[in-house]
Order: C-alpha cells, then structure tokens, then sequence
C-alpha cells in the first residue's frame, strides 16, 4: 500500500452508499450523484488501496471479504465526520430555538425543582426549553414535540440513550391500612379496592398488568394520569400502581408490594433521527448524558 496519501478519505462514502444499497444506481440516488460517478470514486479508492472491495453479481454488488473488515472501520470515520461538523456547526453559529419537551406532568415539576432546567439555560442562554406534559405518548415523527424523556415501550423509529431505570410499586394511604389492612400478596388484591387507569390508557403496562393479576376486582377510581393516580391513592379510597419515583416521595404513602418487576422499565432520552444531530438537539443530548445521575434521582426518587 502507499505509504503517504493513501485514498482520498471522502472516498469512503461511496464505498459505505455501494455496501448499504448493494447497487451503484441506488448508492447514487441516495448520494444525489450519477451512478458513474459512484462507479468512478470506488474504483478509484480499490486503485489507491490496491484491494477489491466489491464484486458485481446478477443481483447486485456484494462486497468482498476485504470489504467487509473494511466496513466497520469505514463506519467510524462516517460517524467521527459527521460528528466533527456538527462541533464546527456548533461553534460557528449560534445555538438558538425552542426544544419542546414532553414526560410525565410529575416529573416536570420535579425536574424544574432540581435546577436541572436552569443549568441548561445558562449553559445555552439561546435555547429555551418547553415543557409539553401529557401521559400519552405524543408523536415525534409529527413533529408534536422534539424531545421525550419516556419509560416504556417505544417506536423502532426513533433514537435515543438510557438514562435511568424505571420501577413501579403498589401504594396504600396510611389511612387505608388502617381501616382495611395491606396485601400481602400480588394475589390479595382482588380483595381491595383498586385505583387505575381509564379507557384511554389501557395499554398503560400497569393497566395491563393489574387486569391480570386481578381481573376480578372493586375498581374505586380510574384515571386519565398519573398524577391522578397519586391523587387518588393518597385521598385513601383504593390501592394502585405507582411510579416508585411519586409514591416514596409522599409521607403519607406506603409501598405495599414491590417494586413490581413485569412493570419495570428503562427511561429514555428520544428523539426522531432526522432532529438527533441538529445542533439544539445535540446540545440538549450532550447536556442530559452529562446530567444522568443528576437525573437518576429524578426520574427514579
């Protein structure tokens, strides 16, 4: 191989179209270049290289097996790349906009009251975040928000990072207790009075689970939130499901089974992939993974 001026780096991006599409026509559609264009730049970085890194075949281009050890490597200049212009991007212009938020109206306030915001803001003067709270899960690929911190399942589409763990635990009033006793087990309580969800969260996990673990029992209240479900519990008229995060931070609450395992989940950070690398997003991503123990007692209490 040469020793000095190996290839031309901004070759490899033809290499990675060809590897993705299997086509020199696709790879060149998806680079918005002639196909010979794509066809001219890999042949020229097989000369430089002195290596083949394709064969043709009936049903398109495979790559051979230099090719494919090549491609991880490929891969990570492809990412060091995009990840040094969206650095340049972001020292050349100034980050301002909106980043629209949404999680759990409960957490809301418990984020605002660490100064988690505020640090946010005053590292980034220019940005401003706004809270969108609902406990359905609002659509990103729509554009209803940019960013979610979200526990649960999630859509295949989006990206994103784990920041912390989310448990789930059964809580009682004290008041309660005192007047119709604790479970002792997840089978006792289709013998109490039970605090859920409504209709329109029915698919919530805890829905789902309390209807199989007690199919047959009193519901009390039904809610269209979480924080309503926290209302209810602490008013003393049922037992239910809880956010450990929520229900431990209440004096006048008590976990009285759990935390649950079949509802515990992770918490994430997402977004669509079109906006991940946009530099408002980007900086609110850098600032969150910065903050996650910050954040683990947050989301989790």
């Amino acid at each position: 191989m040469h020793s000095r001026a190996m290839f031309d780096w901004n070759d490899l991006k033809y290499f990675l179209a060809v590897a993705r599409h299997n086509s020199t026509i696709a790879a060149g559609k998806a680079l918005g270049l002639s196909q010979s264009t794509v066809q001219r730049r890999l042949s020229e970085l097989e000369r430089r290289i002195e290596r083949k890194l394709v064969t043709r075949q009936p049903a398109g281009y495979r790559l051979t097996e230099f090719g494919e050890a090549l491609r991880p490597y490929a891969e990570r200049v492809e990412t060091a790349v995009s990840d040094l212009e969206l650095r340049v991007s972001d020292t050349t212009r100034d980050l301002t906009g909106v980043i629209r938020v949404t999680c759990p109206e409960p957490i809301v306030y418990r984020m605002t009251q660490s100064t988690f915001i505020d640090r946010f803001h005053a590292r980034h003067p220019k940005l401003r975040v706004e809270f969108v709270t609902s406990d359905r899960y609002l659509d990103l690929s729509k554009g209803e928000v940019d960013v979610a911190f979200r526990s649960g399942d999630t859509e295949d589409e989006l990206v994103g990072r784990k920041i912390a763990d989310s448990f789930w635990a059964v809580y009682a009033s004290r008041a309660y207790i005192e007047q119709h006793g604790r479970p002792e087990r997840i089978d006792d309580l289709c013998r109490y009075q039970l605090v859920g969800f409504d209709d329109t969260l029915r698919n919530h996990r805890a829905a789902v689970w309390l209807r199989e673990v007690a199919p047959g029992a009193k519901m009390s209240a039904r809610n269209n939130s979480v924080l309503g479900l926290v209302y209810a519990v602490k008013s003393g008229i049922g037992i239910g499901p809880l956010p450990t995060a929520l229900g431990d931070a209440e004096p006048d609450l008590v976990c009285v089974l759990g935390p649950i395992p079949a509802l515990a989940r992770s918490w994430r950070l997402l977004t669509h992939p079109d906006l991940r690398r946009t530099p408002r997003i980007a900086a609110f991503f850098d600032f969150v993974i910065e903050e996650r123990e910050t954040l683990k007692s947050v989301l989790t209490g």
